[in-house]
């Protein structure tokens, strides 16, 4: 269970010459070369910070924040093939209205919802009157796969997946 609850953010990325970036050889010494900030994970033109901490989705979107990015928007199956994490996606303004960080709405062309999933539940008894409106990935129990959404409590501690393109 120390896996299931984390978050992951997105952040800018910063261009360099590529003189003044190891990786770069000197060939390529006048062009833009993509640097990603200490801790984080570059991938497919992109950068990652994958958390430890657990946080509310609220708490993990503030943090990412702080490292001036954002919680993630998977924009591909190959972003959505990471373990179980906040990813920037809620409802909490308009119930069944999904909406990324950014602002824009869910495509749904593109989703990996689980079965019966999205379902706003409630708790047991109720007890979460507002229902479930932020969004984990995670593994259904069903031969470990991660390729799956669950609509989720905000409050509940997750860890964060955080982000970041290249300009």
């Amino acid at each position: 269970l120390a896996l299931y609850n984390r978050f992951v953010c997105f952040s800018n990325t910063e261009r360099e010459p590529c003189s003044t970036v190891n990786r770069c050889c000197n060939l390529f010494k006048d062009q833009a070369c993509y640097k990603c900030e200490e801790g984080w994970e570059q991938h497919g033109g992109k950068c990652y910070y994958f958390s430890i901490s657990k946080s509310s989705w609220n708490m993990s979107r503030e943090e990412c924040r702080a490292k001036r990015g954002d919680l993630v928007k998977i924009e591909s199956r190959e972003e959505q093939d990471e373990d179980k994490f906040w990813i920037g996606l809620t409802d909490s303004a308009v119930e069944g209205r999904w909406l990324w960080v950014d602002g824009s709405q869910l495509n749904q062309s593109l989703t990996f919802w689980r079965m019966k999933e999205p379902d706003n539940w409630k708790g047991t008894h109720g007890e979460h009157p507002d229902g479930e409106d932020c969004v984990r990935m995670g593994e259904t129990g069903e031969a470990g796969n991660l390729e799956w959404w669950f609509d989720a409590f905000c409050s509940k501690p997750h860890r964060m997946w955080n982000d970041a393109v290249y300009f």
